[in-house]
């Protein structure tokens, strides 16, 4: 008998996480799915700014998405959560051991949906910013707790975060003019940090974290809300399915634990996506931070200058 393999993902009512459900799926894993939206039609607050509320459904659910993983012939197991809710994140991860054992995949796409993540820094209460950085980072990190232990006495597994460029650019205009919030941006910063923390420290137990960086993306969200803050679409989702279920499948996905991988670059350069074109070009500007490669290059230099005494 085949041996179940496992994959569970955050924020997979719709856009990435529902493009790596499918993808997965077809990849041969059974989907636990969770985020909040379970059915079609549910109305909760996801306006970016304080300035205003918007409280119109999104397209998507966990239902919609575990109809698509059925649809490849796997199974879909449901277990909302709301990252703000630690309590909530036990009770998933709890269900998902128990019904399924340790996952062989887990796939942090989730993020804070709400108020502050779109204002300026000097009109966003340190609340809101308390709270992206427990959903982007923190809650993560609470799921890393509860599931790995389980991987690593079951051999290893897959860690994959999704980041974000914003958490090593800074912005070329202001939040609401083309620009994004400073909460979004730190929170980012700080979870690109997990995937080298977890390859140093649990590498040799078999657990492999890869920050996967998807560029703009063309999800339901940003087409109904984004367009408003000069935030325009981009690549289709299934760019990160397909890059997502390489990196569960492919051995070679081992020789980058810790990195960060640049989706729609990687994606086409290895032809995950047959029919997508590639990543478009954009004159935007964006200053990335460089502070790590100037570094290496100034001790590199250093060493060539003094080298070791034998």
């Amino acid at each position: 008998m085949t041996e179940r393999k496992v994959a569970f993902i955050t924020g997979a009512s719709r856009g990435i996480g529902k493009a790596c459900a499918v993808h997965l799926a077809r990849a041969g894993f059974d989907v636990a799915i969770s985020a909040r939206t379970v059915q079609e039609g549910e109305a909760r607050e996801h306006s970016s700014t304080l300035k205003k509320s918007n409280t119109t459904p999104l397209p998507g659910s966990l239902e919609a998405t575990a109809a698509l993983v059925e649809a490849e012939g796997r199974e879909a197991f449901m277990v909302p959560a709301d990252l703000l809710d630690p309590a909530s994140l036990g009770a998933a991860a709890a269900r998902v051991l128990d019904q399924w054992g340790a996952p062989d995949v887990i796939v942090h796409n989730g993020r804070y949906i709400g108020p502050g993540h779109m204002d300026r820094f000097l009109d966003t209460p340190i609340d809101l910013l308390e709270k992206q950085i427990w959903a982007n980072v923190l809650a993560p990190l609470t799921i890393n707790r509860l599931l790995l232990p389980a991987m690593i006495r079951r051999g290893g597994g897959l860690v994959v975060n999704i980041t974000s460029a914003s958490g090593y650019a800074d912005p070329t205009r202001a939040a609401g003019e083309g620009g994004w919030g400073m909460g979004y941006g730190i929170s980012k910063g700080a979870f690109q940090r997990v995937a080298g923390f977890l390859a140093v420290e649990l590498g040799d137990q078999g657990i492999l974290c890869v920050n996967v960086q998807p560029g703009l993306i063309a999800t339901e969200r940003i087409a109904q809300d984004m367009a408003e803050f000069g935030i325009p679409l981009g690549a289709p989702a299934d760019v990160m399915g397909a890059l997502v279920a390489w990196l569960a499948t492919e051995p070679e996905a081992k020789e980058y634990n810790g990195e960060t991988i640049e989706a729609q670059y990687f994606v086409h350069e290895r032809g995950l996506l047959p029919g997508w074109d590639g990543p478009e070009w954009r004159d935007n500007s964006i200053k990335y931070e460089l502070a790590g490669h100037n570094l290496d290059e100034l001790e590199k230099d250093l060493s060539q200058r003094n080298p070791a005494k034998t």
